[in-house]
């Protein structure tokens, strides 16, 4: 392997594999028509999907850039059906709360089409709960702290390759974030320098799956080329 030092620190040579245009236009062309097929489900089966499968995603996700290549993310996969319940009690109860009382009529009217309530019985259904938390600063053995950088913009990119992932595994993911989510701290137990980002319920896709009937952006509403 070619490697050289660098201001003293250790590069490797990095060479990346391309292609001919043509190649180039089908790769891209096919991966956007199989990622436009993702869609957010709230229809889960009870089907575990197998532990190995659940471990490559995370490793996926575990690709992304981050600020200093400091990894500031913590994946915590929980499967324990007592686990899960409690989960759903809390994210109920902070749902109807919001759905209630937090929500402004405009937002209420957006959700409209989509669909959605407090109750949550996903979060029992689905085989496996991905919650992803992010690190504000790291602790040393000696209980020294060091903070991280960027940490919303790298653990935001991790979470873009994890759902990507999950797709790519024949799987089906649901981007939930129940607010205020202080709560999947105190019941997973996580330390105090992680703050819980995002809960995504993953498994296969129920028999009878109904998702909205949306259509996306097109290029041109997306996009500006300068």
């Amino acid at each position: 392997m070619n490697t050289k030092l660098m201001n003293g620190f250790p590069f490797k040579q990095y060479k990346k594999e391309t292609f001919a245009q043509d190649e180039m236009k089908t790769r891209s062309s096919n991966f956007f028509e199989w990622m436009n097929q993702r869609r957010t489900c709230r229809d889960f089966s009870h089907k575990p999907a197998p532990k190995e499968v659940i471990e490559n995603i995370l490793l996926t996700a575990s690709t992304a850039p981050s600020g200093a290549h400091k990894q500031p993310w913590t994946f915590c996969v929980v499967s324990d059906a007592v686990l899960k319940k409690q989960i759903r009690i809390a994210a109920e109860a902070e749902e109807k709360e919001s759905y209630n009382k937090r929500m402004s009529d405009e937002w209420l009217k957006d959700l409209a089409p989509i669909g959605t309530d407090w109750q949550k019985p996903f979060l029992e259904t689905a085989p496996y709960l991905i919650i992803v938390f992010s690190r504000s600063y790291e602790v040393e053995e000696n209980g020294h702290k060091h903070q991280n950088y960027y940490v919303k913009e790298s653990v935001g990119i991790a979470c873009g390759f994890l759902i990507a992932a999950i797709h790519n595994a024949g799987l089906i993911a649901l981007t939930h974030t129940p607010s205020p989510m202080n709560f999947l701290s105190k019941v997973l137990k996580r330390p105090e320098n992680e703050k819980p980002f995002l809960l995504i319920p993953v498994g296969y896709a129920a028999d009878e799956c109904w998702v909205p009937d949306l259509k996306r952006k097109n290029l041109g509403e997306i996009a500006v080329f300068l």
